[in-house]
C-alpha cells in the first residue's frame, strides 16, 4: 500500500459511515454525502482501488478492504473526539465539525492520544466516544 492523502481519508472516511447506516454503499451515495460529482467519485474510487483500499463488486457495491477500514476507522475516531472536544471548549457543533474535518487529518498519533487519554481522565462525559 502507499501512502494515502487527505481527500482519499475523507472517501474512506464517508465510505464506512454510509456502510455504517445504509449497509450497501455505491459511488452516488458518496457523490451525494460529500456533495461532489459522480465522475469526482469515480476518480477516487479508481485510485483507492488500485491502492488497496477500496473493492467494487460487479454491482457497484463499495467495500472497504481491511486496509481502508483502519484508516477510515482512525480518521473517523479522530473526527468524534477532535468534535467533541471543541464542543466542549464551547465551539459550536457545526464549527467544532468543520474544525475537526481539518484537525484530524494532521494532528500526529502522539499528539492524538495524549489528547484522548486527558479527555478520558478530566472528562468522564467523553467515555461514550469510547476513548481508551
Amino acid at each position: 500500500m502507499s501512502a494515502i492523502h487527505e481527500s482519499g481519508e475523507n472517501y474512506l472516511e464517508c465510505i464506512l459511515r454510509l456502510q455504517a447506516s445504509k449497509g450497501t454503499v455505491h459511488s452516488i451515495d458518496v457523490a451525494h454525502e460529500m456533495g461532489v460529482s459522480k465522475p469526482s467519485v469515480s476518480r477516487a474510487v479508481g485510485i483507492l482501488k488500485e491502492k488497496g483500499y477500496l473493492r467494487m463488486d460487479a454491482d457497484g457495491v463499495l467495500t472497504l478492504t481491511e486496509s481502508g477500514k483502519e484508516i477510515a476507522e482512525r480518521i473517523y475516531e479522530r473526527h468524534r473526539v477532535l468534535t467533541a472536544w471543541l464542543v466542549g471548549l464551547g465551539v459550536s457543533e457545526a464549527q467544532a465539525a468543520e474544525d475537526a474535518c481539518k484537525l484530524e487529518h494532521d494532528i500526529s498519533a502522539e499528539s492524538f492520544a495524549c489528547l484522548k487519554r486527558h479527555l478520558a481522565e478530566k472528562h468522564p462525559e467523553f467515555a461514550s466516544l469510547h476513548i481508551e
